[in-house]
């Protein structure tokens, strides 16, 4: 408190002495009213006698001055380079050119709009094939071969079938089931594919191998659900009770909602439109070696895939195709397996419901000529 008091009790004398030089300095400085006097922070009053200053040597201090310092104050005063600027912000109001991007993946469906079947049947598919895993290649005999080759294949009867089978001529087998024919797959009595022989990785030149069936009926079939023709390709083992496509190793297309089937046990993928009687449909699938150095050869069995093109024709045009590596839907299981190359492939016919069809493994009676 005593501080305050000796500050407060000087402070009327200490005013005065300000306000009488502060006259003083108003009248040299020709009434313009500017003063050379200042009073500091502290109370302290300060006279300054000249009116000229001298600027301090060297450039003013920048931000990060360091007063003992002198490297460090060099170096701020360099002029930054294009090292130093920070990078520019990317422009993310430019649209880029989706023509450039890939095709987005296909989505698939739960459910078929038309046929599905009971869930006990798929449940015990997969259990099935949990139990009995593809069986690995071999290598086939030399008359197997040209049997293929030469369109001396069948289609076999599976237990699950109900209807007629026949083999009608070399390479031709027509069929015609019964109403209320359960699902059933039909295989080829030899693959079409030998991984051991045609496998690009072998031969260095790609593969094709196709077939087409002619719709002859389409019926109906459980219910209301109508009937279904399913044409493609299944590795063995595979579950009979199955239609092609639903299971892993294999692939198809379904006449009744037009959808591709690649180890799908939902609801397919959108593809062509419906089959319709009369119309002959076909069915193939080119491998060919990847982009990879000449030198590079892995097995058919071990290595990197074939790129893998699967295609359909509609009386002998092509109407539609798909890579087989695209990708899949989140929901697929089994991805491709089974169907890359490296497994023996056999052509595939689904059935379900009342059906006819005449199938054909001979290229002499194909409609769709191979370019």
């Amino acid at each position: 408190m005593g501080f305050f008091r000796s500050l407060k009790g000087d402070l009327p004398d200490k005013i005065g002495q300000l306000k009488g030089q502060n006259t003083s300095n108003k009248e040299k400085s020709h009434g313009l009213g500017h003063t050379k006097d200042y009073i500091s922070p502290h109370g302290h009053s300060s006279l300054h006698t000249n009116t000229h200053y001298e600027p301090p040597p060297g450039p003013p201090p920048s931000y990060g001055y360091h007063e003992h310092d002198p490297l460090a104050n060099q170096a701020s005063l360099r002029r930054p380079s294009t090292e130093d600027s920070p990078t520019p912000y990317h422009d993310w109001t430019s649209i880029p050119d989706t023509a450039l991007l890939p095709p987005p993946p296909a989505l698939g469906h739960m459910r078929s709009p038309n046929s599905n079947a009971p869930l006990d049947a798929a449940l015990r598919a997969h259990q099935w094939c949990m139990q009995y895993p593809l069986v690995q290649p071999h290598q086939p005999a030399s008359h197997h071969i040209m049997d293929v080759r030469h369109g001396h294949v069948e289609l076999l009867r599976p237990p699950e079938y109900n209807g007629s089978l026949s083999l009608v001529g070399i390479g031709i087998c027509r069929a015609s089931s019964q109403a209320g024919n359960r699902d059933s797959c039909l295989l080829t009595s030899l693959p079409l594919y030998f991984a051991m022989v045609d496998s690009p990785f072998l031969t260095e030149i790609s593969k094709t191998f196709y077939f087409e069936v002619n719709v002859k009926a389409l019926g109906r079939g459980r219910d209301s659900d109508g009937c279904s023709l399913a044409i493609g390709f299944c590795g063995v083992p595979y579950p009979t009770w199955r239609m092609p496509g639903w299971e892993r190793g294999s692939l198809a297309v379904h006449s009744d909602d037009g959808r591709r089937y690649v180890n799908d046990t939902d609801g397919g993928i959108d593809f062509v439109s419906p089959f319709v009687v009369g119309e002959t449909v076909g069915i193939g699938v080119t491998y060919a070696v990847p982009n990879t150095p000449p030198d590079f050869r892995p097995s058919p069995v071990e290595g990197c895939s074939l790129k893998a093109e699967v295609f359909l024709t509609r009386d002998g045009r092509r109407a539609g195709s798909w890579n087989l590596h695209e990708e899949l839907d989140a929901g697929t299981d089994f991805g491709i397996m089974g169907l890359d190359g490296k497994h023996d492939l056999y052509g595939a016919i689904g059935t379900f419901g009342e059906v006819a069809f005449e199938a054909r493994f001979r290229s002499r009676d194909w409609l769709w000529r191979p370019s």
